[in-house]
C-alpha cells in the first residue's frame, strides 16, 4: 500500500509509516464469522474447475443442464463442514484441475506447526514395497483475504513441498497444459514444454471425461511434480493381472499423496504429519518465502501429468480431495481475536487525532478502500 500527497506545488511519494499501516488494515485481514461454534472443517467451496479425467461429470455426477454453480453446490454436499470419514471425494481430474475453498474463520499461522490437513485418498501400498501406493499428490496454494471481499481475488502463494529439495531439476515451475473436447472420445493436450498427449478412456467409467459445464480450450498454470509411478512387476505375482504399478508418495506437502489415517485400521490415528500444510512453507512466484500470519482461502490442483501404460491399473494421474481441517482450530480463533482487539485499539486513537474525509465531505473513521481522502487538508490517495 502506498499514498500519493498532493500539494500545492508538486506531488511526492511517501513510505507507509507503521501507523498508517496499522489503522488502514482492513478487520477482515482476520476473519471470523459470527456463529456461535466455529468448525475445523471447511465451510464451502468457492471454485471447482476440474481438468478432463475418468472420474470427472462423476464425482460429483453432472446432469444436463448443471452450471458451475450447481457443480459447485454439490462440491458442498460432498465437503462443507465434513471430515474425511463423512465427506466424499471430489475428483480434480488431469494436470491442473483444481478446487477452492475456505472455513469460517481464518487459518492461523502457529509458529513450528502444521496449521491445516488436506485429506483424500491416497493408501500405502500393502506390501510396504515402496512408500505409498495409490498417491495422486496436488500442489497446495493459500490465499489471505487482504481486500476483505470475501472471494479469492488476492494474490496467491505455493506451499513449497518436498519436491523442492528432493527431486531439484525434475520439477517444471511455470507450467501450463491445454485441453480440448473430443466428445465421448481420449480428450487432447498440449503444454507449454513442446510436448502432447491424451486423457485416454477405459471401460470402467464410460460417462464423458471432458467437465460438461466448462468451456472448451480449459488452459491451466502452475507447478508440475515430477513423475511417481513404479513398475512392480517383476516383483509381485499376483492372478487377476501380470502388471503392478504403484504411485510413490512425497514426504510431505501435497494433498492426496499421503494416507489420511498413520495406522488405516485405526480411525482415530489421523495423519497430521504426512497430510499437514504449514503456512510458513508458501512461497511467492520467484518462489521466495512469504510470511504469512492468516491465510482465508486454500486451492488445491492436481499436480502429476502421467497415465499408466496398462489402462486396467490407474489411467491418468487424477488428485481427488475429500476435505481440510483446521488443525489448530483454538489458536486461530485466539490468534483473530488478539489481532482484531489490536487494531482496533490503534483505530479509536488515531480517530482521536486527524480524522479522515471522502470527496464529499463526509467523515470516514477507517478508509480501508482505494481511493482519495483528505486529512490535515491534505488530499491522500489509497492504492
Amino acid at each position: 500500500m502506498r499514498y500519493m500527497i498532493k500539494s500545492g506545488t508538486g506531488r511526492k511519494w511517501l513510505k507507509v509509516l507503521p501507523f498508517y499501516l496499522l489503522i488502514l488494515l482492513p478487520l477482515h485481514a482476520q476473519r471470523m464469522d459470527d456463529v456461535a461454534v466455529h468448525s475445523k472443517y471447511i465451510q464451502a467451496v468457492d471454485e471447482y474447475r476440474p481438468a478432463p479425467g475418468q472420474h470427472v461429470n462423476d464425482v460429483p455426477t453432472y446432469e444436463d443442464g448443471d452450471t458451475e454453480a450447481d457443480m459447485i453446490r454439490k462440491c458442498n454436499e460432498n465437503l462443507a463442514g465434513l471430515g474425511p470419514i463423512d465427506s466424499h471425494l471430489v475428483a480434480l481430474g488431469g494436470w491442473g484441475g483444481y478446487i477452492t475453498f475456505h472455513f469460517d474463520h481464518s487459518i492461523a499461522n502457529v509458529p513450528g506447526k502444521r496449521d491445516f490437513a488436506v485429506w483424500g485418498n491416497a493408501y500405502q501400498e500393502m506390501r510396504n514395497l515402496v512408500f505409498g501406493g495409490m498417491n495422486e499428490a496436488g500442489v497446495v496454494m493459500v490465499s489471505k483475504d487482504v481486500n476483505g471481499n470475501g472471494k479469492p481475488d488476492d494474490p496467491w502463494y505455493e506451499i513449497s513441498g518436498s519436491c523442492d529439495v528432493d527431486s531439484v531439476g525434475k520439477v517444471v515451475y511455470g507450467y501450463e497444459v491445454t485441453y480440448r473436447q473430443n466428445p465421448m472420445g481420449d480428450i487432447p493436450w498440449t503444454d507449454n514444454q513442446g510436448h502432447s498427449g491424451t486423457i485416454d478412456r477405459n471401460h470402467y467409467h464410460t460417462q464423458e471425461y471432458y467437465p460438461q459445464w466448462l468451456p472448451d480450450g480449459l488452459t491451466f498454470k502452475g507447478t508440475r511434480l515430477p513423475d511417481n509411478m513404479q513398475n512392480l512387476s517383476d516383483q509381485v505375482e499376483q492372478s487377476f493381472s501380470p502388471y503392478y504399478y504403484v504411485l510413490v508418495g512425497f514426504r510431505y506437502g501435497y494433498a492426496d499423496n499421503l494416507p489420511n489415517f498413520t495406522d488405516n485400521a485405526d480411525a482415530d490415528s489421523w495423519n497430521y504429519d504426512g497430510c499437514g500444510i504449514d503456512i510458513s512453507w508458501a512461497v511467492d512466484e520467484n518462489r521466495q518465502p512469504v510470511n504469512l500470519d492468516f491465510v482465508d482461502f486454500v486451492r488445491i490442483y492436481t499436480g502429476l501429468n502421467q497415465k499408466c501404460p496398462q489402462p486396467e491399473w490407474w489411467g491418468e494421474t487424477s488428485t481427488e480431495f475429500a476435505g481440510a481441517e483446521d488443525i489448530h482450530l483454538d489458536a486461530s480463533i485466539e490468534a483473530i481475536r488478539n489481532a482484531q482487539t489490536g487494531i482496533r485499539t490503534i483505530q479509536q486513537e488515531a480517530a482521536k487525532t486527524a480524522p479522515f474525509y471522502d470527496l464529499q465531505g463526509r467523515q470516514v473513521v477507517t478508509p480501508t478502500q482505494k481511493g482519495l481522502y483528505i486529512q490535515n487538508r491534505k488530499k491522500i490517495f489509497i492504492k
